[in-house]
Order: C-alpha cells, then structure tokens, then sequence
C-alpha cells in the first residue's frame, strides 16, 4: 500500500443517511488533515457540501466526486487514498467495480456487507489478485459482523489464558437490543433473495454455513431456525436474523486464522427471549417476524432520529465450551443503536485500524478479525463505545 496517496480514508456514499453519520463521526472525532487525513465522496459536489454543512464538519473538508455508474471516476478515486470506506449498498448492485478498482490500485477497502453470495463470488473473483496488489479487503465491518467475530475472537484468547487452549463450541446469543436494522440491510436482503430466485446456485451459496471458506468444509452446524428452550442459558431462544452473515465471516475468520479455533469449530447465534410462558411467546413472534423483507420495513437511506440513535444499544453474550465441559462467558455491548449509531463508528474505526494500526496485515479479502484483531478491539473500546469483557 503506497504511502503517498492523498488521503487516508475516503468516505464514499457520504450524502447517505449512514455514510453522513460517518462523516459526522470522522469530523468530531479527527476534524480534517490533523491525524486523519479524510475526504468525503459521493455523486454530486453541491450535496456533499450541504451535507458537509448540516453535520457541521469543516469548511475545508475535502470532496470526491465520484458514481458507482462511472467505473473511471471509482478507479481515480481509488487512486487517491489509501482506504476506501463504502456505505453505497446493496453491494452486489453498486459494490463489485469498487472491488475491482481498489484491488487493482492496491488500496484498501471497508463495507458494511452482509450479503454472503456477492462475497463469495468476490473472493473468488478477487482473492488472488489482492494479495499481489498488497490491497487488504475487509468486508462486513458493521454491525454485521463486527461484534460477533470479534467476540468470538476475545473469547477465544481468553480461553487460551483460562484454559491453555481454544474451545471448539461457542455459542453467541443476544441478550438485548434496542434499535433499528437499517435500510441497507433489508435492501441487500431483497437484492440477495431475488438474484436467488434468478440463478439456483446462489441458494446453495446461501444455504451452506462454509460458503465463505473455499476448499474447506467443516463439522456440521447448528441450523438456528427454531424457537427451543436452551436448559444451559434456562431461557427460550429464537432465530436472530443477522445469524446468517455473522456465522459465515466467523468460519471464514477461523480459517483465515490456520483454524485457530479448531477445524471442528461449532458456532451458532440465536436471540434471548427469556424463561417461561412468556419467553416462549416472544421467541415465537421473533421468529415469525418477516418485517425486514417486507416493502413496509425500513428503506436506504431512511433511518432513526438522532434520540433513537443514542438511545439504542445491544449486549450480546458469548459461551464457550470446551470438551470437558468447562465453560468460559465474554460479554460485548455497543452504546448506540445497532444499524446506525454504532455502525458508523465501527466501520469508521476499521479503516483508520488498517491505515494507523494493522499495517503488517497482508494483501487479500478479509473478515475483521484476522485482519485487525486486537488492534481493533482496543480501537474500539477506546473510541466506539463498545466493551469487551470476560464474564465468567
């Protein structure tokens, strides 16, 4: 990665409702041109400059113009900085020349991509080619899938500490949250179930839990489709719907990290809805809730309020077990809303992780944890509002 680009991180899709949020993190967190040198990008001058203005970044913040349906104008700005951080989804419509352009210039990516069939193709597509160019391509740097990995990641290096070795079963439930999946999100959910509808190939990419580790296969997972009563947690669990991206990038982080986890790694995720009668009705209504592909659910670039934002948060439990039994508890919590409030500031986070932090990582398409790993928690413990901690 060259060290004469122009920029540090270029936000692109920064006159989005996210990659605004993004950009007003990066102006109150690092102004302009001090540590971070960074520029915002999108596909008119005059909106970038008003939204430069409402979010009350500095007058000198700088602008790229660039348009996802210019392939020239996403190669020259892929040129000028060293990260490209993109909010523009669903990616598989607007995301895969970025890929090209960046992995051809050598410049590093972010995104906030929970779509696992335009990964896989991208991985395959791109893999190689990006550890010649030295370009480091991070997807999912969001909510999905950045609390997971990571916590599963923290999880296991404390059970190093506790254990003298990895536990080869995790299990990530959600204990709470409040706030709102975004539009992006359940937009790249359509996109993915109609290019499913058109090419049966993909549905067997969504359906298997190794989709994201080419040439390995491993033990059989959890399905984490049904409402069940878990006597070890004493609480109903139902499906949680972010589950399906989360899973895969944590294989994928395993093998990226030579199966540090194990090759029979077990991980699965499902949503606590308490004990009793109660709890049995939630987790029903949980898993019978099809709002987010809906045409009523959210759409890009709508979003919550400010006060919504800062009022959301999520706290998410990870159980490790190893084959003796023994048990081991990690805790991580976020101190925004979910889709938006903390989103912005982790994927914000990540790319200047890359450009500050993890510069030994080498070239090739990533998840978060391999590639940044505890640079990256400390970033965000420090910065983001997350914590991480052992429980138990």
């Amino acid at each position: 990665m060259s060290v004469s680009k122009e920029f540090d991180v270029i936000v692109y899709g920064a006159t989005g409702f996210t990659g605004r949020l993004v950009a007003e993190y990066l102006a109150a967190q690092y102004g302009v041109g001090a540590d971070v040198k960074w520029a915002m990008a999108g596909r008119s001058f005059e909106k970038l400059a008003l939204v430069r203005d409402e979010i009350a970044a500095p007058i000198e913040t700088p602008f790229v113009v660039a348009d996802a349906n210019d392939p020239a104008s996403i190669r020259e700005m892929a040129k000028r900085t060293k990260v490209v951080l993109t909010t523009v989804g669903p990616y598989q419509l607007y995301g895969s020349d970025l890929v090209a352009a960046c992995v051809e210039c050598g410049t590093d990516y972010v995104d906030l991509c929970g779509e696992p069939a335009w990964m896989h193709e991208m991985i395959k597509e791109y893999g190689d080619q990006a550890k010649e160019t030295g370009a480091r391509i991070v997807f999912s740097c969001g909510f999905d899938s950045i609390p997971f990995d990571l916590g599963v990641y923290y999880l296991q290096e404390a059970a190093k500490e506790k254990f003298g070795h990895v536990v080869d079963r995790v299990k990530g439930r959600v204990r709470k949250m409040k706030g709102t999946f975004s539009g992006g999100t359940a937009a790249s959910l359509k996109a993915t179930m109609a290019a499913a509808m058109q090419n049966p190939e993909i549905l067997e990419v969504l359906k298997n839990p190794f989709s994201l580790t080419p040439g390995f296969t491993g033990v059989k997972q959890p399905s984490g489709a049904q409402v069940i009563f878990e006597d070890d947690m004493q609480s109903w669990v139902a499906p949680f719907v972010m589950a399906a991206i989360n899973t895969r990038n944590i294989h994928r982080s395993n093998m990226l990290l030579d199966h540090a986890y194990g090759e029979n790694f077990v991980y699965d995720e499902m949503m606590l809805t308490g004990p009793g009668d109660q709890g049995e009705a939630i987790a029903k209504a949980v898993a019978s809730d099809k709002s987010l592909a809906s045409d009523d659910g959210p759409k890009p670039g709508e979003g919550p309020d400010k006060e919504e934002r800062e009022n959301g948060f999520y706290d998410v439990l990870f159980v490790g077990i190893d084959e003796g039994g023994d048990r081991i508890h990690v805790g991580v919590t976020g101190d925004k809303d979910p889709g938006y409030g903390s989103t912005s500031k982790m994927i914000a986070e990540s790319a200047i992780c890359l450009v500050k932090d993890a510069t030994e990582t080498p070239g090739g398409v990533w998840t978060p944890a391999p590639a940044m790993g505890q640079k990256l928690i400390d970033r965000l413990i420090a910065n983001a509002g997350l914590t991480f901690r052992i429980e138990g």
